[in-house]
């Protein structure tokens, strides 16, 4: 009961957190720490602790798939409105996959396979610490504490103190260049900005560090203060739009219509990039799957820390799992033999996808799996497979996003619960039931969370400012492309040789410089500022001589 609620609460911040800054938190240390302050109430042994954890986290994971993805229905016009239904089956059927696919993996990678699991040890630790009485969980609340009054007094209507951002767009003066023998005069200006007033974003820039926040920013500057006043700038006629209608909302209007269409082409290239770079992962985690399904699969026998849920069950679920996914796929495309086609494509991309997402949280943690991409090259193949049988316009954009909302919760359920496997395995948990307790939250999130998803879709407009939904904007503009024949292409394969560019010097992360682009300034400086506070933490603990556990 503990970890299905952690799995609602954690998943409900991840939503949020995801459709506003483009990233989300792995929940597994929270829960763990949350877990071990309440079940200590009730006497708690170790493996319960471990169990509710594992349940819990299982919420962060589904959200963060289902972030990525549904949003891109409204923002592709396939959805008029939120789809509560559609949202809860796509949410549904892809979290118990990635559930299922994950079983069949657990053996070969968390015991077999010799990976670091980096977090999964942080995690482990974090559990035995509290069995000394180590919990951490005053800081946990305290925090909790100071955000939530923060919060009352910037948004509380009747007392509101603090100011979420603060703007000023500075003019230039007339500059008058020669082109051609024809003298023309140039204006416009710089539309500057404070960070966001979020504890939020700021908290996310504190976890992922000055080196990865810092690369973020990077893509604000490069987007906000270079290409936007250099569109502005060089376009004698924006400048005068902007004299009329104001240039602050000039700026804006010329980031969201043709900067993120660049960040999009950026981000394209940088997730290919991703995947090529990670080729051997990638190929290892297909041969471990390979490898398993010779060697007879999970293991139902033995050892209770080595006993998982029959494989038989498992295989039949899977097998039932792809009716309703079918059912889903036909009233989207109106095509059964579209449907059938991406049925088979979801099923073989969705156990491969599963093994490279928990074979990369073996190997960097479930923080950096690349989902983003591999659900991309889903798309991409989709995508193709329905203009090649004609199945176009509304309906095959709609289908295609099916088949990338189903494979990307189910990568990230498969990460998320690898690593959540060798977290048990360390400190002796079931598998059997850690399994159990993952399909009960993924259900139950599944239920829940899409109504969370349709508030924010009808509290903010998806897409704009105020929650930008980076990954949703770039799936929704690559099926309307493919399927649909609606990309801005002359931005997009700018924004694709800045990404070569990129990769041509080595530039760290691509994906999150076009990431940071594609923000609002504000987000991505809150994130630059929580990475700035975490250096300086770092710096005085260092000056303090401070060993790697304290």
């Amino acid at each position: 009961f503990l970890g299905v609620v952690m799995a609602v609460v954690l998943g409900a911040a991840n939503a949020y957190l995801g459709m506003k800054v483009g990233m989300t938190v792995a929940a597994t240390f929270p829960a763990a720490v949350v877990a071990m302050a309440v079940l200590r109430i009730f006497r708690g042994n170790i493996l319960e602790e471990n169990l509710a954890r594992t349940t819990a986290s299982v919420g962060e994971a589904l959200v963060a798939g289902a972030v990525f993805t549904i949003p891109a229905f409204i923002i592709a016009g396939a959805w008029t409105e939120f789809n509560l239904r559609d949202a809860m089956l796509i949410m549904g059927v892809g979290g118990v996959l990635g559930v299922l696919f994950v079983i069949l993996l657990r053996r070969p990678l968390v015991v077999e396979a010799q990976l670091p699991f980096p977090e999964s040890v942080a995690a482990a630790e974090i559990v035995k610490a509290g069995q000394k009485g180590q919990t951490g969980a005053g800081l946990v609340f305290g925090a909790m504490g100071i955000a939530a009054l923060w919060e009352f007094f910037k948004n509380n209507a009747g007392v509101q103190l603090i100011q979420d951002q603060a703007q000023y767009f500075v003019q230039f003066g007339r500059s008058t260049i020669e082109i051609l023998g024809r003298r023309i005069e140039y204006t416009g200006g710089v539309l500057l900005s404070t960070a966001e007033a979020s504890p939020m974003v700021m908290g996310v820039g504190f976890i992922v560090g000055l080196r990865i926040s810092a690369v973020v920013f990077c893509g604000a500057v490069m987007g906000w203060l270079v290409l936007v006043p250099l569109a502005i700038f060089l376009n004698p006629d924006l400048a005068a739009i902007g004299v009329e209608a104001g240039y602050a909302d000039l700026a804006w209007d010329v980031w969201f219509r043709q900067i993120r269409p660049l960040a999009v082409g950026t981000m394209i290239v940088s997730a290919f990039y991703t995947l090529y770079s990670l080729r051997v992962s990638l190929m290892n985690g297909v041969q471990k799957v390979l490898a398993m399904f010779g060697a007879g699969g999970a293991s139902t026998e033995g050892e209770r820390t080595d006993r998982d849920l029959n494989l038989k069950w498992v295989l039949g679920a899977i097998g039932i799992m792809a009716i309703p996914m079918f059912v889903l796929y036909r009233y989207f495309s109106n095509s059964t033999g579209g449907a059938l086609v991406l049925t088979v494509v979801m099923l073989v991309l969705g156990v491969l996808f599963a093994a490279v997402a928990g074979y990369l949280v073996g190997l960097v943690g479930a923080s950096n799996n690349p989902i983003s991409g591999l659900t991309l090259s889903a798309l991409v193949i989709s995508a193709v497979l329905m203009v090649m049988m004609g199945v176009t316009g509304v309906a095959g954009v709609a289908a295609v996003l099916g088949v990338a909302g189903v494979v990307c919760c189910a990568a990230g359920v498969a990460g998320d619960m690898m690593q959540d496997f060798k977290v048990g395995h360390i400190l002796g948990g079931t598998p059997w039931r850690m399994q159990a307790g993952e399909i009960i939250g993924v259900v139950v999130a599944a239920i829940v969370l899409p109504v969370l998803l349709m508030v924010l879709t009808q509290a903010y407009t998806i897409g704009s400012a105020e929650l930008p939904a980076p990954q949703a904007g770039l799936m929704a503009l690559m099926a309307q492309g493919i399927v649909g024949g609606e990309m801005a292409w002359p931005l997009v394969i700018i924004g694709m040789v800045l990404g070569v560019a990129l990769i041509l010097i080595s530039a760290p992360a691509p994906m999150l410089i076009a990431v940071g682009m594609y923000l609002p300034f504000s987000t991505t400086a809150a994130v630059f500022v929580g990475g700035v506070m975490r250096a300086i933490l770092d710096w005085i603990l260092k000056k303090k001589k401070a060993t790697d556990e304290q």
